[in-house]
């Protein structure tokens, strides 16, 4: 099996689960539709185009692995924030920020915007599809030259390193990991190197779907399956979580 490798590190990351009222917490990885509008953007694909990101959601599996980074790694905090907003009319769109400020009514919305602090992941995505509509090469290529600029989770949080995306054969997905880590790029290397990162990662989380042995893990609801990515709409999807092999912290 043919497995895409890439990596997700930044110092403030934020994975929006459901979110009630002005709380928006977040989750402690990266939500699978996160990851691949992430991998649409790099692709060019805008929002509005449906289709493909329902197609790419289903032609890829995924799995993610959160790395350990000692104490300070993946430290919760909140930011208290607040933004003037217009109220929504039929058939009005503002063309920029200036505009919306001008209107006839500014409303001020409050939130508590969950973030993680110096996070990093290590991701995978293979594929059971024999013609996907975009290929591992085709995505890796996206990856190193993204059309739209990458983030991890918001706007406000870029990315801190390449995503040095490598394309190995694996015989499962632990496999894939292993071989990734041997492709790490020296900017990574330095990166754990400075962080004084642990031998060993955390855990994996990956599709259920993906025929994985069960191991000794458990079974995850995530509500991050695309329905559709115009509307913002996303239904349940199970998720493996297995710790890695060897040891895990935390």
């Amino acid at each position: 099996m043919r497995y895409l490798g890439f990596t997700l590190a930044a110092p403030l990351a934020s994975f929006g689960s459901i979110a009630v009222g002005e709380r928006r917490p977040s989750w402690d990885r990266p939500a699978k539709s996160a990851v691949l509008g992430l991998v649409a953007g790099a692709c060019g694909l805008t929002r509005d185009d449906a289709e493909a990101h329902r197609a790419l959601a289903d032609d890829y599996l995924y799995a993610v692995r959160v790395e350990y980074l000692g104490e300070r790694a993946s430290r919760p905090f909140t930011d208290y924030h607040t933004t003037q907003t217009a109220p929504s009319k039929p058939g009005r769109r503002f063309a920029t920020r200036r505009e919306e400020l001008l209107a006839e009514k500014v409303g001020t919305i409050l939130t508590r915007r969950e973030y993680a602090s110096d996070s990093c992941f290590t991701v995978l995505l293979w594929t059971m599809s024999s013609a996907p509509g975009f290929t591992l090469d085709d995505i890796a290529g996206a990856l190193r030259a993204p059309k739209f600029t990458p983030c991890l989770g918001r706007k406000s949080c870029p990315l801190t390193l390449p995503m040095a995306p490598c394309v190995v054969e694996a015989s499962d997905v632990f496999d894939a990991f292993r071989r990734r880590d041997a492709d790490d790029s020296e900017s990574i290397a330095r990166f754990r190197g400075a962080r004084r990162a642990a031998s060993q990662p955390r855990y994996v989380a990956m599709d259920a779907a993906a025929g994985e042995p069960l191991r000794s893990g458990r079974l995850e609801k995530r509500r991050d399956a695309l329905i559709h990515r115009g509307r913002w709409q996303f239904g349940l999807r199970e998720e493996l979580r297995v710790e890695w092999p060897g040891g895990a912290h935390g």
